[in-house]
């Protein structure tokens, strides 16, 4: 099981928000390259990167934050925040990002997700991010009527490589994952699934690697790190993977 540190990116800045909510936003550092160091040498081999301005704006808005990590990072960077045309999916996979995640496309625009899926195997995950079993979009603000599992098994047989799937009322409050719906997600669809949202300690990766033959792929962690409650290193001993 991978476990993916978390730089969330608002201004430049490395910050973590609150179920979501830009107005909740807490600041980590100013230098996210140095941060993405910091994660690789505690072992990290993978990186989850989320341009959170880009989410609402629906265009790469911290592009240069982004450069400077893939430019530091030794690793493999999987990138999301407002990626939904043609251009900046090719653009930030020539620049280096190893896997591109889609969210509000996926709702809006299967097809076009699915055209990407294709065109770059193994290149597209796809956020499936909830709020009461409900798929939220455009950067959560928006919640559709299309179920987490329904629009999850819109993609089987796509060729995506795996589902990014996020409780939003438990994203960066340390609650815990929510283990019960993301192994249920993991168990009603063939394509891998990354937990994310509520990391709080060691508990939560221990629970979710007994969960790792069932589809659970990885899980993204990010405020746990930052307010020293999570210990990288031991994070990924336990996963058996960086």
């Amino acid at each position: 099981m991978i476990i993916f540190p978390a730089i969330d990116l608002k201004a430049g800045q490395v910050v973590r928000l609150a179920e979501g909510d830009m107005d909740r936003a807490t600041v980590y550092g100013d230098n996210p390259a140095a941060q993405a160091l910091l994660f690789a040498e505690a072992g990290s081999q993978f990186l989850h990167v989320v341009d959170l301005d880009g989410s609402f704006a629906g265009r790469a808005e911290n592009r240069a934050a982004v450069e400077s990590i893939l430019e530091a990072f030794p690793g493999h960077v999987q990138l999301g925040g407002g990626i939904r045309t043609r251009e900046a999916v090719e653009g930030w996979f020539d620049l280096g990002v190893s896997r591109v995640v889609m969210g509000s496309a996926a709702l809006k625009d299967p097809e076009f997700v699915r055209d990407m899926a294709k065109e770059f195997p193994g290149g597209i995950v796809v956020a499936v991010d909830a709020k009461d079993g409900m798929v939220a979009t455009e950067g959560w603000a928006d919640v559709s009527d299309v179920a987490v599992v329904d629009l999850a098994r819109r993609f089987e047989d796509a060729g995506v490589a795996s589902l990014l799937f996020t409780d939003i009322g438990r994203d960066g409050l340390l609650k815990g994952v929510n283990i019960d719906a993301t192994v249920d997600l993991a168990r009603r669809v063939d394509i891998p699934v990354i937990a994310s949202g509520g990391v709080k300690g060691l508990d939560d990766i221990h629970i979710l690697a007994l969960h790792a033959h069932e589809g659970i792929e990885g899980v993204i962690t990010g405020r746990a790190l930052y307010e020293g409650r999570l210990d990288l290193a031991a994070a990924i001993a336990i996963g058996g993977r960086s």
